[in-house]
């Protein structure tokens, strides 16, 4: 056990999340999405049981967002034509402003094959269990400004 640490982030996935650099990026995949297939050079780790927003929250508890980048997180938009309401977007913006200055302004979107595309380049790939039609994201990660000393 280690004091500070979101219980949810694996010993798996903070080895992950420690590994990844500058500009590296990582998905978090709904329970709908090929992680496996996509993954094929990537890093895929399986969070099933978890969504998407509690694993963004623990996951941004740690993990800066690049601030060389306009958009470092990025959603799969929804196909032209398809009806499908995405409020879990909404939670995904309110949970990033809690972590990031820049709010909604740090979100942009991704046509679906974009998307794809963009993830087989990605460092890592979690899959979860997440229902929600829609629910990928896509993080770039940033740099650690400062070490605290908590010595």
């Amino acid at each position: 056990m280690l004091k500070g640490i979101p219980a949810i982030l694996s010993p798996e996935l903070l080895k992950v999340l420690c590994e990844m650099g500058h500009s590296d990026r990582l998905v978090i995949a709904d329970g709908n999405f090929p992680a496996e297939t996509m993954g094929k050079n990537a890093i895929v780790i399986r969070c099933d049981g978890h969504g998407v927003p509690e694993i963004l929250e623990a996951i941004l508890k740690v993990f800066p967002l690049d601030t060389y980048t306009d958009k470092p997180v990025k959603l799969m938009e929804v196909v032209p034509g398809d009806t499908v309401e995405t409020p879990i977007w909404d939670t995904y913006k309110d949970i990033i402003k809690k972590y990031d200055t820049r709010g909604d302004e740090a979100v942009g979107g991704l046509e679906r094959f974009c998307f794809y595309e963009e993830t087989k380049t990605a460092y890592a790939i979690i899959a979860t269990s997440e229902k929600a039609l829609y629910a990928n994201i896509m993080l770039q990660k940033g740099v650690v400004v400062e070490f605290e000393n908590t010595i």
